[in-house]
C-alpha cells in the first residue's frame, strides 16, 4: 500500500512539472507600433524621459508626414496592474541599486517583449539609455514584425501558381487579400485596396548584374525609375512612376534571405501627374544567378497616416525567398 501511494505521489509530481512547463499564457493586448512605458511620471517629464522620447518618438523614415516611431503610453509603476500587465510590448525604466539592461519574453502573455533598464543613478541611466538604444527599437520592431506576419500571412496565395515566381525562381508571401494586378513572368504586381481610391501595392521583379555599381547600390534609383517608366503607367500620356526628384531616399545595406541586400526608403511620384506616397524596397544582390531581386512596397493614401501600412509592406516583403 506505501508502495502505492509512493507512486501516485511521483506521477502526481511529474505531471505537476509537465504543466508548469506548457503554461498557457493569455493573448498579448496593444496594437503594433505600440509601446507602454513604466516609469516614475517625475522621470517620464523630466531627463529620463527626454532621453527616452529621442529614441522611441524618432520619426520613421521615408514617409511625407513625420509620424514617431511608436505610439507611447507611459504608466507610473503603481499602476502597472492586471489592466496593463499583459500589454505586448512593455519598457520599464527606472533607477536601482544596479545598473543593467534585461530583456524577458512572455512574462504575463504572448507574445510579449518587455525590456527593463535600470540605473545606479540618473547619469547611469541614461547611459545605459543611450548605448542600448538600437537594440531597444530592433527588439519592438522584431517583434512586431513576427506578430504582423502572424496576423496577415494566415491566408496567401501559393506562390507556385504565380508565374513570375516560377519563372524567375524566387517567391513572396503576398496575402489573400491583395488582387493581382499583373503576373506576366517579367514581374509581379498586387493591390490591396483601403478605403476610396487609397491602396497598397506590391511589386516584385529581377534586373540583370551589368556593373559593380549594380552590386553596390549606386544605381537603385536609376533601376527604380526605368522600371516604372515601363511598367507602372500614370492616368495621362507620358506619366509614370519615379523617384520623387526632389527627396533624396534612404538606402542602408542589411541582409535579406542569407544575401546581401540594399534597403531604400524614400518617395515615390508620377510624373506629370500630382500623385505621391512614401515606398520601401529591398534589392538583393543574387550572385549565382548575376541578377538583383527587386521586391517593394508602396502606399497611396493622401492626409492619412501612413506608417502601419508600410510596417506591413516590410512584413511581406521580409518573406522572400529565393531559389
Amino acid at each position: 500500500m506505501k508502495k502505492i501511494t509512493l507512486l501516485l505521489i511521483i506521477t502526481t509530481l511529474f505531471i505537476s512539472c509537465d504543466g508548469d512547463s506548457k503554461k498557457v499564457y493569455k493573448e498579448a493586448n496593444g496594437r503594433i507600433n505600440h509601446l507602454l512605458v513604466v516609469m516614475k511620471n517625475s522621470e517620464w517629464q523630466g531627463e529620463l524621459g527626454d532621453e527616452l522620447r529621442k529614441i522611441i518618438a524618432e520619426p520613421v523614415l521615408g514617409l511625407p508626414q513625420p509620424e514617431s516611431q511608436f505610439e507611447v503610453t507611459q504608466v507610473p509603476p503603481e499602476s502597472f496592474n492586471s489592466m496593463f500587465r499583459a500589454t505586448r510590448s512593455v519598457l520599464k525604466v527606472g533607477i536601482s541599486d544596479e545598473t543593467s539592461f534585461l530583456v524577458s519574453s512572455n512574462v504575463y502573455a504572448a507574445p510579449q517583449k518587455i525590456i527593463t533598464i535600470t540605473g545606479k543613478n540618473k547619469e547611469a541611466l541614461i547611459a545605459e539609455i543611450k548605448k542600448n538604444s538600437k537594440k531597444i527599437v530592433e527588439i519592438y520592431k522584431n517583434a512586431d514584425l513576427i506578430s504582423a506576419q502572424n496576423s496577415i500571412l494566415k491566408k496567401f496565395w501559393d506562390p507556385t501558381q504565380i508565374e513570375t515566381f516560377v519563372k524567375q525562381g524566387y517567391s513572396l508571401k503576398i496575402p489573400r487579400n491583395y488582387s493581382k494586378v499583373e503576373d506576366n513572368g517579367e514581374f509581379v504586381w498586387y493591390r490591396y485596396h483601403l478605403n476610396g481610391d487609397n491602396s497598397m501595392e506590391l511589386i516584385t521583379y529581377t534586373v540583370p548584374i551589368t556593373s559593380e555599381d549594380d552590386e553596390n547600390g549606386n544605381n537603385i534609383v536609376a533601376i527604380r525609375n526605368a522600371f516604372g517608366k515601363k511598367n507602372i503607367p500614370g492616368q495621362i500620356e507620358d506619366s509614370y512612376m519615379i523617384t520623387e526628384e526632389a527627396y533624396s531616399p534612404h538606402i542602408f545595406e542589411v541582409e535579406l534571405d542569407g544575401k546581401k541586400a540594399f534597403e531604400t526608403r524614400g518617395k515615390w511620384e508620377v510624373n506629370n501627374v500630382y500623385m505621391a506616397g512614401p515606398f520601401l524596397s529591398y534589392t538583393v544582390v543574387d550572385k549565382p544567378n548575376n541578377r538583383l531581386v527587386v521586391v517593394e512596397g508602396l502606399t497611396f493614401a493622401p492626409s492619412i497616416n501612413k506608417r502601419d501600412y508600410m510596417f506591413e509592406l516590410e512584413a511581406i516583403l521580409k518573406t522572400l525567398k529565393i531559389n
